[in-house]
């Protein structure tokens, strides 16, 4: 690589971490999610706006054709987003209420994934489509894009609410856990389908079966031979660098995925998963450090380059993205009032259970790129599912905030627990609090710093 080169990838890299971080630091300041910033950093350098002045698009494309050193950011980025992601899950694991739980996931995620999938050969159309695009793909990515909601995001949402505490964090948040586990499967057999649509049948049964067996593993048994390996007194490593333990864990879950052609995206995922021991705490510490750097520059760059990517030119179909947009917020709320319903939620309950889980976040932005770089989707539906994410969020999050300002209870259960809580401390002194484990206390979500909940 030339001087000129690498000169040009630093000035780019410069351009997105600075310009990432000043428009997230204000959306933040609008009560918006970071991540809108993040995104309109990248769409700002590319080329419906500065792109199109020769300086800025000289020095972009010199990065961007010249050097694989932009694309291996981007990824990496992509990989710490789902690491930290998968940590975060195993952390907020098994907080829900079983009985609601199951009902939103079972009601309000399976008619809309179900819906997705008997609807969707009647739904695709060829603008759609990426190079690899074949049928069952594309049905498996808009099945799971209306599905889809987002921990990240709802979580950060309930810490900047001071609500982490309540039953509603936990039920939404429980919810989320297991939709997205199940979400990010259906992902990885698509991307899969996709990646060998050219192979015979047997094949690709073959590679289909490989991968559902590395999640399945990756989900029970990897998980708890991680643990024993951590406590190991000849591992050295564990003991005396837990940060550089964490970042081998994670390489090493990536590398034995990319032996097996699986998605690293969710080998990433699975590492993360993988390493959180929630009883001893032994990477607390570690992980914390790994998500400072990487919300620091990695994570921002990845969403600014989501955004350079966004062709704002020709990659746009209004109506795709009204249909897209108006047709899954109504299928995913209507399914989740019902399974609401069911759950014995009545009224504005059902309406906030809606709103919330239809935020899709960062999995639905993950789910954009990875099936955009795996050739699944074209242009127009790329854009047209971040847009459906970020627009989500940020409904989710502004519906939430006036309801807490009008004084409506989210659940009137926790309406319940707080005169429970004011009794008690009325009556006799009580006994002390437990200490509240990291799940309750920090979350990441878009901030990429730890978040106090109350």
């Amino acid at each position: 690589m030339s001087n000129t080169q690498l000169t040009a990838v630093i000035l780019v890299l410069l351009l997105l971490v600075g310009l990432a971080q000043l428009l997230g630091y204000l959306f933040v300041k609008m009560r918006q999610p970071k991540v809108v910033g993040e995104i309109l950093a990248g769409v700002i350098l590319g080329p419906a706006l500065l792109g199109r002045l020769p300086f800025i698009q000289h020095i972009v494309g010199t990065a961007r054709h010249d050097s694989h050193i932009l694309s291996f950011v981007y990824w990496l980025g992509l990989l710490l987003l789902m690491f930290v992601s998968g940590a975060e899950v195993q952390q907020l694991f098994g907080r829900g209420e079983r009985r609601n739980v199951s009902w939103l996931v079972i009601v309000g995620t399976g008619i809309p994934f179900l819906l997705g999938l008997v609807f969707g050969p009647h739904l695709i159309r060829p603008s759609l489509a990426g190079p690899h695009g074949n049928r069952v793909s594309l049905i498996i990515i808009l099945a799971v894009g209306v599905a889809v909601t987002s921990v990240p995001v709802v979580s950060k949402i309930f810490a900047d609410l001071k609500i982490l505490d309540t039953r509603f964090a936990r039920l939404i948040l429980g919810v989320a856990v297991l939709e997205d586990i199940v979400l990010w499967l259906a992902l990885a057999i698509a991307t899969s389908i996709a990646a060998k649509s050219h192979l015979q049948t047997w094949q690709m049964a073959l590679h289909l079966l490989v991968t559902v067996v590395y999640f399945a593993l990756g989900l029970t048994v990897v998980p708890r031979a991680i643990k024993l390996l951590n406590k190991a007194r000849w591992n050295v490593l564990a003991q005396h660098s837990p940060t550089g333990y964490a970042i081998a864990v994670l390489l090493t879950y990536c590398a034995v995925a990319g032996a097996l052609d699986v998605n690293l995206v969710f080998a990433a995922f699975l590492a993360g998963f993988a390493l959180v021991d929630k009883e001893h705490g032994i990477f607390d510490d570690a992980l914390d450090a790994i998500s400072k750097v990487s919300f620091a520059f990695f994570i921002p760059v990845y969403f600014a380059i989501v955004g350079l990517k966004l062709d704002l030119i020709r990659g746009v179909s209004l109506t795709m993205m009204v249909v897209f947009i108006v047709g899954t917020c109504v299928v995913k709320m209507l399914s989740v009032g019902l399974a609401g319903r069911l759950a014995g939620f009545r009224g504005l309950e059902l309406i906030n259970l809606g709103i919330t889980t239809n935020a899709r976040g960062g999995p639905g932005i993950v789910l954009a790129s990875v099936a955009f770089d795996a050739g699944i989707i074209s242009s127009k539906f790329y854009t047209t599912l971040v847009v459906a994410a970020v627009l989500t969020s940020q409904l989710a999050g502004a519906w939430l905030d006036y309801v807490l300002r009008r004084g409506w209870p989210l659940l009137k259960s926790d309406v319940d627990e707080e005169a429970a809580g004011a009794s008690t401390e009325s009556g006799p002194p009580a006994e002390p609090a437990r200490p509240r484990d990291e799940a309750d206390v920090v979350t990441t979500g878009f901030e990429g710093q730890p978040t106090q909940a109350s």
